[in-house]
């Protein structure tokens, strides 16, 4: 018979430890330094992932710390030139999210006479309706819409800041260090197990995310084509799927929309069938995050789900984005505490 495991009630320096880090996760999101943060834990854990790659061929601190510094750099590089490329593509002709939204207002004014009555009803009267509900829901949305509003510049800035403090802290590993007093050690324990769920929530994400990704592109790309049907804005659905996808659940909900409302551009007929093959793929984005995500935190997708909207409710937007990370931390602080 198994015994039960029996958990030490925690020290008081690991308790100041916890409250020390709630409180910084919520100044993270009251602050608006959620961009700085996530782009650290990227550069940190891109840095861990590669460093055993070089580490294993140099010897001695000295040129372990310049290995790290060069991947840091290439690390940072390579982010820096993802985020321009992809902002450049969707400034493009090929990829401009303004000329995408336009053209989704196009489609649902010129539907109308084909979808039905019920849906009409909850429907802006024009194109011009239907610009004016978008700038309506913009303004109440401005403070959540930050990231990408008019403090675009502010933002870049700190998430420069969070990659150097991520390769910072990643070069830190590699240096000699003095015992650390107990609370900073319970300090540090805590972000490493921040940094760990997000290396298990993103890179887990990541992959569900390539893979709804590939399927929608078959679909878009491939499938579609056969039978005739030409989909306007191709490239740039198939990156927003990607980039959406990102989000569990409420990525795919947001990528599928723009997919269904653009396939009534041909026919509403292809926007059913758009729904029943987005459908399927949503039952299978399920499957994968139960099998991928749930299994690297013990949790199952409608936890995720629940986090997410009450996070929603509490920080907005940036509540979404940081719920899963949140969740999987606080759940692993639990666990570990043996209270669940």
């Amino acid at each position: 018979m198994t015994k039960p495991r029996i958990s030490l009630p925690p020290s008081r320096v690991e308790q100041a430890a916890w409250l020390l880090m709630a409180a910084a996760l919520v100044l993270v999101l009251k602050l608006h330094l959620l961009p700085a943060l996530l782009a650290g834990l990227l550069v940190y854990e891109l840095v861990h992932l590669g460093a055993p790659l070089f580490g294993r061929r140099v010897s001695g601190v000295r040129a372990k710390q310049a290995t790290v510094l060069l991947l840091a750099t290439l690390v940072i590089g390579a982010i820096v030139l993802v985020i321009v490329l992809t902002l450049g593509f969707f400034r493009s002709d090929a990829g401009n999210l303004a000329a995408l939204a336009q053209k989704m207002a196009e489609i649902l004014e010129n539907s109308r006479r084909s979808l039905p009555d019920w849906l009409v009803s909850v429907l802006p009267d024009s194109v011009e309706g239907i610009k004016t509900a978008l700038v309506q829901w913009l303004r109440e949305h401005a403070a959540e819409l930050q990231l990408v509003g008019k403090d675009a510049v502010l933002t870049a800035a700190h998430v420069l800041v969070g990659l150097i403090v991520g390769a910072m802290l990643a070069l830190r590993e590699v240096s000699v260090q003095h015992p650390a007093k107990a609370l900073a050690a319970a300090l540090t324990e805590r972000a490493r197990r921040l940094a760990d769920a997000f290396r298990r929530i993103v890179f887990a994400q990541v992959r569900i995310s390539a893979i709804n990704t590939v399927f929608t592109a078959l679909y878009l790309v491939l499938a579609l084509p056969l039978f005739g049907i030409h989909l306007p804005f191709t490239k740039t659905m198939v990156v927003l799927t990607f980039l959406a996808g990102l989000l569990p659940v409420v990525g795919n909900l947001l990528s599928n929309t723009v997919i269904v409302v653009v396939s009534l551009a041909h026919s509403p007929q292809t926007a059913m069938a758009s729904l029943g093959f987005l459908v399927v793929v949503h039952k299978l984005e399920y499957f994968l995050n139960a099998r991928i995500v749930g299994s690297r935190i013990s949790a199952q997708a409608w936890e995720l789900l629940l986090a997410m909207l009450a996070m929603e409710a509490a920080f907005g937007l940036p509540g979404i984005v940081a719920a899963p990370i949140f969740y999987a931390y606080l759940k692993q602080e639990l666990t570990d505490a043996g209270l669940v």
